[in-house]
């Protein structure tokens, strides 16, 4: 059962997402990874077991990134994309057949809200921000027909997968930095240190609380604001998508960074949402399609989950302020 309620909060400034408190005596390594710094936050004493673990987990983190990134051309779902120009199947490895298996489930439940097919656009996209000018709306529909949940197959039976049509790309974006997070903290705990958190640009998935602590403390909305929510979380992820400042503006509207793969332009409006859900490829996946989907549409997508909480941030031109609205589902209570 969701349950629902509002918060409406004005206030100006700049919005901060999400923070995690970093505890004096906490241990932090940081690495480059994924176009983006990710931090491992860790309660436990400096040793060389913890030196260990710190570098299993990078380096998990590193072979996840070379099965996912659309970035390098000879990672695995970069080769599986070149095969849409022959539409011959393609083996898939265990860890790619399971993040596609579950994208394709999440496009057939929000209708196309979700979609990681979207790699045509993205590259459209990517071009029009460094150009700072809104794609030509006969780009846009070339690349739309390049793209659609419908067009990619998946054999769950053999593991493999099959792109129908000529020139797509899949963009594994929405989904794969909170697999890859996951993995690190799986790596973390079966080293013997559960206690710790994962900080992938933001994104957090977290294990046990620190000692003494009910859970990792962290901020929705800027720990400078102390009337946004301030969380003790542990055994969960936290996933925010949208943005209040990375946007085109064209012919009176404000499109978003994030990409509606149903009509192939940015979401319009200053929207953003965090999700906390049982682990980061469900947080980091549905943040992205509850934004798109809007919270009177996600309601019926997100009751499929056991544990999810939600928090809507939107600016209100008029105040210049922010609103928040929160859904959670009955087992947060």
């Amino acid at each position: 059962m969701v349950q629902y309620f509002q918060i409406f909060l004005i206030f100006c400034g700049s919005v901060h997402l999400l923070t995690a408190q970093i505890l004096p005596d906490r241990q932090v390594f940081t690495e480059r990874l994924m176009g983006t710094d990710v931090k491992i936050m860790v309660d436990a004493i400096r040793s060389d077991s913890l030196n260990i673990a710190f570098n299993a987990a990078f380096m998990e983190g590193k072979r996840l990134n070379m099965v996912f990134s659309d970035w390098d051309a000879e990672s695995e779902v970069s080769r599986f994309s070149r095969t849409s120009q022959s539409g011959q199947s393609f083996a898939l490895s265990a860890e790619l057949s399971e993040i596609l298996s579950f994208s394709q489930r999440l496009a057939h439940k929000s209708n196309g809200a979700f979609d990681v097919t979207i790699g045509p656009l993205s590259r459209l996209w990517r071009m029009a921000r460094h150009q700072k000018k809104v794609p030509d709306s006969d780009k846009v529909q070339a690349a739309l027909k390049r793209t659609g949940y419908q067009k990619l197959q998946i054999n769950e039976s053999n593991t493999s997968g099959r792109l129908t049509k000529p020139g797509m790309v899949l963009d594994l974006g929405g989904v794969a930095k909170g697999y890859i997070a996951d993995q690190m903290l799986r790596v973390m705990k079966e080293k013997g240190f559960p206690r710790c958190l994962i900080d992938a640009g933001g994104d957090l998935t977290i294990g046990d609380p620190p000692r003494a602590c009910k859970g990792w403390k962290v901020s929705v909305g800027g720990i400078s604001n102390t009337i946004i929510p301030s969380l003790e979380l542990s055994n969960c992820a936290v996933a925010t998508s949208g943005d209040m400042e990375q946007f085109l503006e064209f012919g009176g509207k404000r499109f978003s960074h994030l990409i509606d793969p149903r009509t192939g332009f940015g979401v319009e409006g200053k929207r953003q949402v965090t999700v906390i859900a049982e682990n980061g490829m469900t947080a980091d996946a549905y943040a992205s399609t509850c934004l798109i989907l809007g919270a009177s549409k996600a309601g019926s997508l997100l009751s499929e989950l056991s544990y999810f909480r939600i928090f809507y941030l939107t600016e209100n031109d008029l105040s210049e302020g922010l609103q928040i609205f929160e859904l959670h589902s009955s087992s947060n209570e």
